[in-house]
């Protein structure tokens, strides 16, 4: 039986931002993940991949997005004032300096098993991913980040980043001899994520200009020729390969809803970063947040994984990441300008995480739910990550509207004490 409290009253008046109970169950939530996942801790390099039931799984490789995603989610979690944060946020950046990083040509490896490389590709997905992790360790105080923050930086600059287009290029051999003419926007959305963190790290502008270069494009051109969606593809000189369809987790065909969740509401954080100006860019994001919801809210709940460019589901199988990230595209626009709708989205998507998603007796999120609404497993073994269901609880509790990490900074409080 769970102990925490109900994730809210559903008839209740005003936001459920506002309400003391519904925050108490995100705090219990968050304190609950972040338990769960205090069991990846190795006693030896890297960290565990755990089942459902919390339990290692055999499978020991490491990708370099886990290992800096754990950095990052443990040192949003110190930031709130969680004891033992320090001890994974060590071990990460450890990680990351002595194994990860490749001391013949620089940058990151894509996946390691214990101290041995499994994978020496360099992708862009990865990188980006380490200029996140060491931003966040710096604004929690963690005296390695400054050396890892600068040595992302540098990577990115230097490997990554295409000043023609201002966009990220996609995937290299070890030696950064590109493999394919791939580009994409996965990399590029968690690109200006990394980049807006790195700014509200160092005040470098730079890095803000740069994620404004990146924004412009998918919400500025794309979003609006496309219906307000986001192609996930694209070739080399930056046209849509509408027939592009790789791995069908990772790469699907189509489109990505989660996607545009997350781009919308990291558009409002560069928007907000750089003065609100009156350029359209809050009217972009709701659009993007808001098209997304009504193409791929499924009719017995959850979000479709894909769609098609006409917006019609694709593949309707139903994770739980695009609902975590939903929640908190949601819960940013209530604090920007909260609509009644935005509140009935927010209360329909915390209402079916928890009663399909949120393992409340163990901790964590399941990943995925079959048609009948079941917790099943097409594709992750155990719990992948704790990554987007912490944000999806950390998120609304920030104080001010659009940064995460700046919004608990300026709660002052022991959040997670």
């Amino acid at each position: 039986m769970s102990a925490h409290p109900p994730v809210g009253d559903f008839n209740a008046p005003g936001h459920w931002l506002d309400h003391s109970d519904h925050r108490a169950f995100l705090v219990a939530d968050a304190k609950r993940q972040l338990r769960f996942f205090a069991g990846s801790l190795r006693d030896g390099p890297g960290f565990y991949t755990l089942d459902g039931a919390g339990q290692p799984l055999p499978d020991d490789t490491q990708e370099l997005h886990t290992t800096t995603r754990l950095v990052h989610s443990y040192a949003l979690a110190h930031i709130c004032g969680y004891s033992g944060s320090d001890r994974i946020i060590d071990h990460g950046i450890t990680y990351l300096n002595t194994y990860h990083r490749d001391p013949a040509h620089g940058g990151y490896f894509w996946a390691l098993s214990g101290d041995a490389v499994a994978d020496d590709r360099k992708l862009a997905y990865g990188q980006v991913f380490v200029l996140l992790a060491a931003s966040t360790a710096k604004l929690a105080g963690h005296p390695g980040a400054d050396e890892l923050l600068e040595d992302a930086a540098e990577v990115l600059d230097q490997r990554v980043w295409e000043s023609g287009p201002k966009r990220f290029a996609d995937e290299w051999n070890r030696d950064w001899t590109p493999f394919s003419n791939y580009r994409g926007m996965n990399a590029n959305m968690h690109g200006v994520e990394a980049l807006l963190t790195a700014y509200e790290a160092t005040q470098d502008s730079v890095f803000l200009a740069r994620a404004g270069d990146i924004l412009d494009f998918f919400t500025g051109q794309i979003a609006p020729a496309e219906g307000w969606r986001l192609p996930e593809h694209y070739t080399e000189d930056w046209s849509i390969d509408r027939s592009y369809a790789g791995d069908p987790m990772f790469r699907p065909a189509g489109t990505t809803p989660g996607h545009s969740f997350e781009l919308g509401r990291l558009l409002l954080q560069h928007w907000d970063l750089v003065g609100r100006p009156d350029d359209g860019a809050a009217d972009r994001a709701r659009r993007l947040i808001e098209q997304a919801l009504r193409d791929a809210w499924m009719p017995d709940g959850g979000i479709a994984y894909t769609l098609g460019f006409d917006g019609k589901v694709a593949m309707g199988n139903r994770f739980w990441w695009p609902v975590t990230e939903a929640i908190g595209a949601v819960a940013t626009l209530i604090k920007l300008d909260g609509r009644p709708e935005d509140e009935q989205w927010y209360r329909r998507l915390w209402g079916f995480a928890l009663d399909h998603f949120i393992d409340e007796d163990r901790g964590g999120w399941y990943p995925e739910i079959g048609p009948g609404g079941q917790v099943t497993r097409s594709i992750f073994d155990g719990k992948p990550d704790i990554y987007h269901s912490l944000q999806a609880c950390l998120l609304p509790l920030g104080a001010t509207q659009m940064s995460h990490v700046k919004g608990l900074q300026l709660l002052k409080t022991q959040l997670l004490s």
